[in-house]
């Protein structure tokens, strides 16, 4: 069965009909794999249902901002509270100027959705807001249009791995907001971010990251035959200090439409904390240590992590530290992840002095600082651990720690996850170059619990019943 999308909208000039099929959803307790790196447990409990949290999929009348108070889910394991009001004032443009300049078609919005639905097919909020898709579309539509759209509430859960750490995830209505932006301001942006820059950018992951890495690598020590030094830098507490001002002031400068800056300003100024569902108990709440908590930071700080914005924002923040690098510094051999950052060179004191500058930029510029306990100088002979694998001489091999959790988890899982964890674990061996002995030990795991694997050791099926 299939529900049609706006097969036709006669009377409104200048908009393009469309003729867009859309199947019906799946039951929801399929899986799909997770949009977000490092978040292991889905971004909404699949016991949420459309009556636990208030939807603006329903509302006849826009989504207004509401006091912070509280709010409880029927399946949340604690009463949900807010740590303070918003006190920075967004800036905007004059509505009626703002609304004049709303030139996206219902077509953008539509394709926001389907990115935005890729891997959230079966997710509660995304199947609440297909019941009623085209209504939900149009609504949606309309409020962006007559400047009513307003952010919704967020749910915020903690994840323990790799580390403890807060993951916040906005309705889907609102990430359909998030693609729409992204979709039409991140393609300018991209034009002038350095090669070097990886992480939320197309075809730049972390496979890229570490061939990009080993290729400089090779190219500033001729095939590992002369001595090198490599400089890695972490910042600290990344997310939760980014300075919401200075980030308005970098998006403005490519966003010259006033009403995309509007819309940009309206979520980058959001704050998650006034409208939130907790979905984590307090012990595991506990475990974020406090300077890490976006609930501890001042209303002009910190970005939630787990929104696509939030990291197209994250990369526009850092691009000037990538641009003082490559043009003040003049590093040539510089790669970025997010923030984890690294330099090559051959003479361990330039490194040491270009750690000082760079510290120096980014207290100044940025209002952030190096991790000092991940702030690592020594020969790249050791191995250079970046983005989950390490780069040895001549070949590259994914991090023990990694390995052994993986060889773990994979005795130790029920019976049903193995195809699927199975298979993810070995795409992730089979980027690194040499895991033939780590992609064996995979495999006599897989095939000890009854599961066939291929002769190249790259895949797994499901076991006939």
């Amino acid at each position: 069965m299939h529900r049609r999308l706006f097969p036709e909208r006669h009377g409104a000039p200048g908009r393009a009909n469309i003729d867009l099929v859309a199947p019906l959803a799946d039951k929801a307790t399929d899986k799909h794999p997770r949009e977000h790196s490092g978040a292991v447990s889905p971004l909404i409990d699949p016991n949420l249902r459309r009556g636990d949290m208030t939807s603006a999929n329903h509302r006849s009348t826009p989504r207004t901002p509401t006091m912070p108070g509280c709010r409880t889910s029927a399946t949340a394991t604690r009463t949900t509270t807010t740590s303070r009001t918003t006190t920075v004032r967004v800036p905007s443009a004059d509505p009626c100027d703002v609304n004049s300049h709303a030139d996206f078609s219902f077509e953008a919005l539509v394709a926001a959705y389907f990115d935005c639905r890729a891997n959230k097919r079966n997710k509660p909020s995304a199947l609440d807001f297909e019941q009623d898709l085209e209504r939900n579309l149009a609504q949606l539509h309309e409020d962006l249009l007559e400047g009513r759209y307003r952010p919704g509430p967020s749910i915020c859960f903690v994840i323990t791995r790799p580390k403890p750490r807060e993951v916040w995830a906005a309705d889907f209505r609102d990430r359909i907001v998030h693609h729409l932006l992204y979709n039409h301001v991140a393609p300018r942006f991209y034009a002038s971010f350095i090669a070097d820059s990886c992480a939320c950018i197309p075809g730049r992951g972390t496979l890229y990251a570490v061939r990009r890495l080993e290729a400089k690598v090779r190219s500033i020590t001729q095939n590992w035959s002369r001595p090198t030094w490599y400089l890695k830098c972490d910042l600290a507490n990344f997310f939760v200090s980014i300075d919401k001002r200075f980030l308005r002031d970098r998006l403005a400068r490519r966003i010259t439409e006033p009403w995309w800056l509007h819309l940009a300003e309206t979520i980058l100024f959001h704050d998650p904390r006034a409208q939130v569902i907790l979905h984590s108990a307090p012990a595991r709440l506990g475990l974020i240590p406090p300077h890490k908590s976006l609930f501890n930071q001042p209303s002009d700080k910190g970005l939630p992590i787990g929104n696509l914005s939030s990291q197209f924002f994250a990369n526009v923040y850092l691009d000037a530290l990538d641009q003082f690098v490559k043009h003040r510094l003049r590093a040539r051999h510089y790669i970025r992840y997010v923030d984890d950052f690294l330099l090559l060179h051959e003479s361990p004191q330039w490194l040491n002095a270009a750690r000082a500058e760079i510290e120096t930029f980014l207290t100044e510029s940025l209002d952030v600082r190096l991790n000092p306990t991940k702030t690592i100088l020594q020969p790249i002979e050791r191995g250079i651990d970046f983005v989950g694998q390490v780069i040895k001489p001549w070949r590259r091999i994914l991090r023990r720690r990694t390995v052994n959790d993986a060889m773990h988890r994979m005795r130790h899982m029920p019976a049903g996850d193995l195809f699927e964890s199975g298979n993810s674990y070995f795409g992730l061996l089979r980027q690194a170059t040499h895991s033939h002995h780590d992609r064996t030990q995979l495999t006599q795991i897989l095939r000890r619990r009854g599961h066939r694997v291929n002769p190249a050791m790259t895949k797994t099926y499901r076991v006939q019943p």
